[in-house]
């Protein structure tokens, strides 16, 4: 298995009411954590669910313009990324709190064939498709945090933190 790692610091899961999904785009994970939202990727229509999912998470956790930007486009593309690339998968969408810091945890998976050369995937202009070449890269700078882990015939799964104000 390969990855490529990029991260500052320990967090733990924002803690707040259990009904408190509502609203959110998604539903709370198996053990009813209603601070983590699962969405399928399966279709075009379900990148769009991912979106505003993504972009209603950042606004509760009290993002700026430019911050619910970065997320909503890094989701964008790593969820299109998993579609594409990987045959569908998931995004998981986690709410965070470091130091009275709000941030958002994605956690974006696929059952894809693996990411063969990571550095070459995560330099703009490469693409092994019909893309600019510019999501995972992009993405990485998009976030605070960024973790990517594949393996050959394994899939791949990105972590990507983004803290509110950094």
């Amino acid at each position: 298995m390969s990855s490529a790692r990029s991260t500052d610091d320990a967090v733990a899961p924002a803690a707040t009411p259990a009904n408190d999904t509502a609203g959110r785009g998604g539903k709370g994970d198996r053990d009813g954590n209603a601070d983590r939202t699962v969405h399928e990727v399966r279709t075009e229509e379900d990148l769009l669910t991912v979106r505003h999912a993504v972009r209603a998470a950042t606004l509760r956790a009290g993002f700026s313009i430019v911050d619910q930007t970065r997320v909503v486009t890094a989701a964008s593309e790593l969820a299109r990324n998993a579609f594409i690339h990987g045959g569908g998968g998931s995004v998981t969408i986690e709410y965070l709190t470091l130091g009275g810091n709000a941030g958002l945890r994605l956690t974006v998976d696929d059952n894809g064939p693996g990411i063969r050369d990571i550095d070459a995937a995560l330099t703009d202009g490469f693409t092994t498709g019909a893309g600019l070449g510019h999501g995972l890269g992009g993405a990485r700078r998009l976030m605070n945090d960024f973790e990517l882990h594949t393996a050959s015939g394994q899939g791949t799964t990105v972590i990507a933190t983004r803290w509110a104000g950094r």
